[in-house]
């Protein structure tokens, strides 16, 4: 999989200093694109614009325009082709367009606006723009770290979940790419979680030795797996793997990357159980409501559910 063009909505706040460094991070790697885009949006709770003070609106477009200019500046400097697009609007709406119209492979989101701190792990408008867009995403947390990264960041360790399905293992060419990029490590895992039985009494020794031989079958078969992969990857990409066992995977991987000081955890957007019809899967959706590092998810659907996700969240959006 490779990456040609890349949208990075801005909303003018610190935030995007640490949204930055990603998009030129995986702009060097792939030689791609990148599309700055910030949205001149009114607050309002009706679905019509108010009328507004036009020196006012005049005053915010300058200043919009002011911070759109610097960050294409800085993008310029660090020799990245990038174009820049002041837009008005609704957020979702302008950033929905504006990948459609560019053909954007990937999309770089603050896990917040600049106006919605909600104490969850990312704001009720990316989780809608991910809901519209079946697109490759990075989600950036909100100051995951301390100060932003240099505009040179480089990745030294990602983290990749894998459950050992062929839709969970679409994310592995995007990281190995990445990977190649910057000689990074990969750290590939896969969780055996214990088998779920229906009780109203305490399990028999009979019934614990079956979950114990459930388990170390699934061991046993993890760890082919995890070798499989390691044996025909790419010699000059490094890779560790790690075999879990747990009852709450998305506990356990998050866990892990915090031992491992994990730089970035990249995983497709479905596994084994995803349903085609809902945009991510359990495990995924658990990392972008919980996650606490940047999280790439690689779409393993098809373009056109982009198409059929729009329209059905064009039936559902009053006044339309």
């Amino acid at each position: 999989m490779m990456l040609k063009n890349v949208l990075v909505p801005l909303d003018g706040s610190p935030q995007d200093d640490y949204v930055l460094p990603h998009a030129v991070a995986l702009a060097k790697a792939f030689n791609a694109q990148i599309f700055l885009l910030k949205v001149l949006e009114q607050t309002t709770s009706s679905l019509r614009m108010p009328n507004v003070d036009p020196l006012d609106w005049h005053l915010k477009k300058m200043e919009a325009l002011a911070s759109l200019n610097a960050a294409k500046d800085r993008l310029d400097a660090a020799q990245i082709p990038v174009t820049a697009t002041l837009a008005e609007g609704r957020l979702t709406d302008q950033i929905v367009m504006a990948a459609q119209a560019n053909d954007i492979d990937l999309l770089i989101l603050n896990s917040h606006s600049e106006n919605e701190i909600n104490g969850w792990s990312v704001s009720s408008a990316v989780q809608l723009i991910l809901q519209r867009l079946r697109v490759s995403a990075l989600i950036v947390p909100e100051h995951y770290s301390p100060e932003p990264e240099p505009l040179d960041l480089r990745y030294e360790r990602i983290l990749v979940p894998l459950d050992g399905s062929a839709r969970a293992g679409s994310a592995l060419p995007l990281a190995t790419a990445i990977a190649q990029a910057y000689q990074a490590q990969l750290l590939l895992a896969h969780v055996v979680t214990k088998p779920e039985m229906a009780r109203l009494m305490p399990l028999t020794p009979e019934e614990n030795e079956l979950i114990t031989r459930f388990v170390e079958r699934n061991q046993e078969e993890g760890n082919k797996y995890l070798e499989r992969l390691q044996m025909h990857a790419p010699r000059d990409v490094q890779i560790q793997t790690r075999l879990l066992v747990s009852d709450n995977p998305a506990a356990s991987l998050q866990s892990l990357s915090e031992q491992e000081q994990i730089d970035m955890v990249i995983m497709s957007a479905h596994g084994y159980s995803g349903e085609a019809n809902r945009p991510y899967g359990g495990l995924t959706g658990r990392f972008i409501t919980e996650g606490k590092l940047p999280l790439l998810i690689v779409q393993d659907q098809p373009q056109e559910a982009n198409r059929q996700a729009e329209d059905v969240m064009s039936t559902e959006r009053p006044g339309r």
